[in-house]
């Protein structure tokens, strides 16, 4: 597979160096890295791997990426670099390493274990509510705990001097969260951040919720901080019901339609004839097999398949092969006789996947 996608053609696109796409922020630059457009492709678990930016950046219009979560005790293992979570290719532009942190003590050796790699930005993740997060302290746990919080930062900023950016949801739904809220802007400022993206839901809340996308506007005029603007973003659309919500917005973040289609970053804002399906699939496995080789690999192009499933009318059928299949030619044959058939696409994908 690794030498078939040599001989591929690149989808139509490119990245974008000046000006910005049609409802697009304008190009961002934060402590001398350059997001061109400010449209960024978001950190998602088992996904946001190397071979998964690989693909993105070969598609287009991305102006830059934030790595999968990484937490700090595997950031600190022997194997954790080199690693495809972690390697990066010089094509996709500005990538930040997206740590998951609740140890103030583990705060800078995670930021000295990732200066070899030159990251553009160390992110801390103070949003995730899944358990993995819960049991380290850390994501959103980190986020209402103010002193441990401020000590991480403390210890991130001390031990980096290049852009330190958080990721943050609402924070938890009792009563002063609000107050609770704009309390972390200041401390965020006063410890040094470069940088916030807001995911505007609460931290018990689940995906199928609607994001609170009012409060783009409402953080971003109560602090001098950019504020990145992530959360069910699948295009242009997705800002013109209600564009009061983004005029304040330094950049956007897509995550899950990133997923469903890779090249969403170059049809941004005009007409755009999609890759064939199939091209776009055996580049990624290819990608993926190069990487992680044929047992790792497997796992990785089944956790992807749901995602891109959800282009095509009769989807289910390639998202039903990926959680079925048990062995890594039984997956690329099946998949691939389904997508060189050329399935009907569907207009408007769904985020709702099923994996």
């Amino acid at each position: 597979m690794a030498t078939e996608a040599a001989g591929l053609t690149t989808p139509p696109g490119g990245p974008v160096e000046d000006g910005h796409p049609q409802g697009a922020p304008p190009p961002l630059e934060v402590r001398g890295i350059r997001f061109a457009p400010a449209l960024i492709c978001a950190p998602m678990a088992g996904i946001s791997h190397a071979p998964f930016r690989r693909l993105v950046a070969d598609c287009g219009g991305c102006g830059g990426f934030f790595t999968e979560m990484l937490p700090a005790r595997w950031l600190l293992s022997p194997n954790a670099i080199p690693s495809p979570a972690v390697i990066r290719r010089p094509h996709e532009g500005p990538v930040v390493y997206q740590v998951l942190v609740g140890d103030p003590e583990l705060a800078a050796p995670v930021v000295r274990r990732l200066l070899p790699l030159e990251p553009a930005g160390i992110d801390l993740n103070c949003a995730c509510p899944a358990p993995v997060a819960r049991s380290a302290g850390a994501g959103g746990t980190l986020f209402g705990d103010r002193d441990r919080l401020a000590r991480v930062l403390a210890a991130m900023r001390s031990a980096f001097p290049g852009l330190l950016s958080v990721k943050i949801r609402l924070g938890d739904a009792a009563d002063g969260w609000e107050d609770r809220l704009l309390d972390r802007l200041r401390l965020f400022e006063d410890l040094g951040v470069d940088l916030v993206t807001l995911h505007p839901r609460f931290t018990g809340d689940r995906w199928n919720r609607r994001p609170r996308n009012e409060w783009y506007d409402v953080v971003a005029a109560s602090t001098r901080l950019p504020i990145i603007a992530s959360g069910n973003l699948v295009g242009p659309a997705s800002l013109q019901a209600h564009p009061d919500h983004f005029r304040r917005v330094a950049g956007l973040m897509i995550g899950r339609m990133a997923a469903i289609q890779p090249w969403v970053f170059t049809a941004w804002g005009h007409p755009f004839d999609p890759p064939p399906a199939l091209e776009v699939w055996d580049r990624f496995c290819a990608y993926v097999l190069e990487d992680y080789g044929p047992d790792q690999g497997l796992w990785r192009i089944k956790a992807w398949a749901p995602y891109y499933a959800q282009n095509f009318l009769f989807g289910h059928t390639l998202a039903t092969i990926g959680r079925s299949a048990r062995d890594l030619p039984t997956l690329i044959r099946r998949a691939r006789e389904f997508l060189a058939a050329d399935p009907v696409r569907v207009r408007h994908p769904s985020l709702d996947i099923e994996k």
